[in-house]
């Protein structure tokens, strides 16, 4: 890949939002949406797919996501502008697609939520207090809904202190599995251990890479901040990029730390598996690390919640949902319809799925989301009247088209069920919005 030359905008270019995000602060705004609660719920999941070696499915989820985010990079600077996925698949293919697109991406904010929710009632939870994860998760995300609707003033400080913690709390364990190795209690021998007794090595190294690709999601989002972004055109890949591969390279160092650290076993049956490499490691208390990861959890919950209701917000504001949803609170100005809407899908999906079956579903939604991303790049190829750009080799699209076909094929049929009823619906209002749209006409 290569950096074309860089030329500023023509003076009489619309410019609507301040342009305040440098290099390494679009960097660190990446990189606290991709290092978040995730890898603190999946990796016993992973483990449980691959057969034992986490490291390995991560490493190649990030390989697969920098397909994608090389197809981003190239969209975002050719037309810098926020509507991201649905607006790449709009100028390409026309609105029905632009609509499904931006709707899938909807509905993998509200499976989030929900997934989230089942984590925070898992065993981390169980270091204070047993309760139902059911109750937990009506509480969890009625509380979650109440903090949305209050507003979002201070949402900024708040998020950089919780990526503050959730990262240290990675950090940690990366610490204590290299403690545990060099105390010698350390099994090398598990960073090896690919395959079950139902997949060989490379299909399970597959299935595996489809629940760790959700630890990687969140670099997407960033597309709607390229409008207040100095020069995107040269900044938004190098923070892409930096931010991803910086992520990965923890995801893999925790992968390799729970491998060592943890038998498979113990890592499998656990909805809090970082919380055995603390255990296994001794010296830091489970609870001030349990504590940790409840704060991660809620933080990626209640950014993810916001992130949904607002799009949900939008899209009812332009009459692709309908028109009740952009009510809202007359002192907060917050859209309460909207944040109601959301979590009451969340509660609904939390209350039915477990945490692997909701994260499959939300891999299988941006995977839809990815493959039009991918495509739409190849399309819109043949507009040439943005000619300085970033430019991903053509095969880089192609593959990325191409690996979110081969992640879609490993995806249970139960999950798949649930992301085509999603899809149908989709397609539904996505024949009215197209309907509607002035290109219809």
């Amino acid at each position: 890949m290569k950096l074309l030359p860089t030329t500023h905008p023509a003076p009489d270019s619309p410019a609507p939002l301040k342009k305040a995000l440098t290099t390494s602060l679009l960097y660190f705004f990446i990189l606290g949406d991709v290092l978040g609660a995730g890898v603190y719920v999946l990796v016993g999941q992973v483990a449980a797919e691959s057969g034992g070696a986490v490291w390995a499915p991560l490493l190649v989820a990030l390989c697969l996501a920098l397909l994608t985010a090389a197809s981003y990079a190239e969209l975002v600077t050719k037309y810098p502008r926020a509507g991201g996925a649905s607006h790449y698949a709009s100028l390409a293919y026309g609105p029905f697609l632009g609509f499904l697109a931006g709707f899938c991406m909807l509905a993998a904010g509200v499976v989030s939520v929900a997934a989230l929710a089942r984590g925070f009632g898992g065993d981390y939870l169980s270091e204070f207090v047993s309760l139902p994860v059911v109750l937990v998760s009506i509480v969890f995300l009625t509380a979650l809904a109440l903090l949305n609707a209050r507003g979002i003033s201070e949402s900024t400080r708040a998020n950089v202190i919780a990526t503050v913690i959730e990262v240290s709390g990675l950090l940690l364990v990366i610490g204590l599995g290299a403690w545990i190795v060099l105390r010698g209690d350390g099994d090398m021998g598990r960073l090896t251990d690919l395959g079950t007794a139902h997949q060989g090595p490379a299909a399970a190294l597959l299935s595996g890479a489809v629940l760790a690709y959700y630890s990687f999601v969140g670099f997407e989002t960033s597309v709607n901040v390229a409008e207040e972004t100095r020069d995107p055109r040269r900044s938004y890949p190098r923070a892409l990029f930096g931010a991803l591969v910086t992520a990965g390279a923890v995801y893999v160092l925790v992968g390799v730390a729970a491998t060592v650290a943890v038998p498979t076993e113990t890592l499998t049956g656990s909805s809090g598996p970082l919380l055995e490499v603390v255990r296994a490691a001794g010296g830091v208390p489970p609870e001030l690390f349990s504590a940790v990861a409840l704060v991660a959890v809620a933080n990626g919950a209640l950014l993810t919640g916001i992130m949904s209701s607002r799009l949900a917000y939008g899209m009812a504001r332009d009459g692709l949902l309908p028109r009740f949803l952009t009510k809202v609170l007359p002192g907060r100005r917050t859209p309460w319809a909207a944040i109601a809407a959301t979590t009451a899908l969340s509660l609904l999906l939390a209350l039915t799925g477990d945490v692997t079956t909701l994260a499959s579903t939300l891999v299988l939604l941006l995977l839809v989301v990815f493959f039009l991303v991918n495509t739409s790049l190849l399309v819109l190829r043949r507009d040439t009247a943005t000619p300085d750009h970033f430019r991903a080799p053509t095969l880089v699209p192609v593959l990325g088209a191409v690996s979110c076909v081969v992640l879609a094929t490993q995806i249970e049929r139960d999950v798949w069920l649930r992301g085509l009823l999603v899809l149908a619906v989709g397609g539904c209002l996505g024949v009215i919005a197209a309907v509607r749209s002035p290109r219809a006409s």
